[in-house]
């Protein structure tokens, strides 16, 4: 089979059918459920504002405060660490992912799968509530932000797959992006409601010993628990591919092996674009995992600001995404990527370039970013339904996560290489952009594949 004659995949064999938009919706509302784990744990609240804050710095160096070179090298210090955190998170997903993805196709159960892999979600959200406001308990809350890192991504293998079930080869691109764009419009509600807390010092309730921040983790959780459960009654199962081999766990390792040998036989587009994206969504991950921490240590954002300054950016980014998802099914899934991926550089360059310029450049530049962030995520999510071969979604999916978390240790490790030697935040930037940069140039290589008319 010729590069550029693909198989038919799971969107064709939908071409004709009628997605009820309750369904539509049901699904788009787990990236909804989800998203404040994101937005409020990881990015703008409880890893800027806390975990990687004075209150997990050794209390003689906190005394000394902002602006003391002992005291910011301990903040650097903690945003490194936390970037090696992720790079273990990493390696996690890199074993796990491809594995659960193939034995879900096999077996026709990935609702099961994201059943599970959401539960668990919730409980290490509730987990958060005993990191407590001390040096000590540093570890124990990155390693819990790790694990729903790990646990997020296995998730997204079966949600991502499931786009197949809720869309047609006219309409995968809107969907894509209305489930970002509500993903993006969830982070802007929960953050809100947490801004609100902060504003009426949370109502009287006592905030000692990091309290505030972890009644915020036990709000996630709950609004996890809350928006996600419509997928599960709204979106029907996939059947199990029959034809393919089922096997044991460690089997099913040199399965995908063979698998993905297969993939570069005879569909070749989906290979490449599993190589090239696997970079440049690592970088973007970075943007939103870090991007916080540079407004708060190299801009000196205040916790009040770093939330402002996150409610215009998951705007930005969500109304970027739901437009995106038109212009994709217009001008094509790879367009839309490569346009995003440069904006993304440009804007990147002018924060680190300007940053002297003080924490306008952050404004301007930083809420420039993120329109190009949400549709290089959802357009990617498309580009790769589009290019799926029918029957092995979870499989293809659970690549997708796996490449990207082979290459993720790229952006968390250079994070913290180079925070480790600069000694400042800010060059941090300079990671991201490398890692988005080279996923750009080899997302140029990729071309998309011609469809040949599919009757069924």
């Amino acid at each position: 089979m010729s590069e550029n004659a693909a198989p038919t995949t799971g969107l064709e064999l939908q071409a004709d059918a009628e997605i009820p938009r309750r369904r539509v919706m049901a699904w788009a509302l787990w990236d909804w459920g989800t998203q404040p784990l994101n937005t409020v744990l990881i990015t703008f609240v409880f890893a800027a504002s806390y975990l990687t804050g004075s209150s997990f710095v050794d209390p003689a160096v906190a005394q000394l405060g902002p602006g003391n070179e002992a005291y910011d090298h301990a903040l650097a210090q903690l945003a490194s660490n936390y970037g090696y955190a992720g790079f273990i998170a990493g390696i996690a997903v890199l074993l796990l992912a491809p594995v659960i993805g193939q034995r879900a196709d096999v077996t026709g159960r990935r609702k099961r799968w994201l059943a599970g892999t959401t539960l668990a979600l919730v409980l290490l959200q509730f987990g958060l509530f005993f990191v407590y406001a001390d040096p000590r308990y540093f570890w124990l809350g990155a390693i819990l932000i790790g694990l729903m890192q790990v646990v997020q991504d296995i998730a997204g293998v079966n949600y991502n797959a499931m786009l197949v079930s809720v869309s047609t080869p006219r309409t995968v691109g809107k969907v894509s992006g209305l489930g970002w764009g509500m993903g993006y419009v969830g982070g802007i509600v929960a953050l809100a409601v947490v801004i609100v807390a902060n504003l009426f010092d949370f109502w009287g309730m006592p905030t000692d010993n990091g309290l505030g921040y972890r009644v915020i983790a036990v709000f996630c959780a709950v609004w996890t628990v809350a928006f996600t459960l419509p997928l599960f009654f709204q979106v029907p199962e996939a059947p199990a591919a029959g034809r393919r081999e089922q096997a044991g766990f460690f089997r099913s390792y040199a399965i995908v092996g063979r698998d993905i040998a297969g993939l570069w036989r005879e569909a070749r587009p989906t290979f490449w674009f599993l190589v090239a994206s696997a970079i440049y969504r690592d970088g973007l991950t970075g943007v939103f995992t870090y991007g916080a921490i540079i407004a708060a240590q190299s801009f000196a954002f205040p916790e009040t600001t770093v939330q402002a300054f996150g409610l215009a950016a998951l705007f930005v980014a969500g109304a970027a995404a739901f437009a995106a998802g038109f212009l994709d099914d217009r001008f094509g899934s790879r367009a839309v990527v490569l346009v995003s991926l440069s904006g993304l550089v440009v804007a990147g360059v002018a924060i680190v370039a300007l940053h002297s310029l003080g924490p306008v450049v952050f404004w301007a530049a930083g809420l420039f970013l993120c329109l190009f962030v949400g549709p290089a995520q959802a357009s990617s999510r498309s580009f790769l339904a589009r290019v799926t071969p029918a029957g092995r979604e979870s499989e293809v999916f659970g690549l997708y996560a796996t490449t990207g978390r082979a290459a993720s240790f790229m952006t968390p490790l250079l994070w913290g290489l180079v925070l480790d030697i600069t000694g400042a935040t800010i060059w941090g930037t300079l990671a991201v952009l490398f890692v988005v940069l080279v996923g750009l140039a080899l997302l140029l290589l990729v071309r998309e594949p011609s469809r040949r008319p599919v009757h069924v």
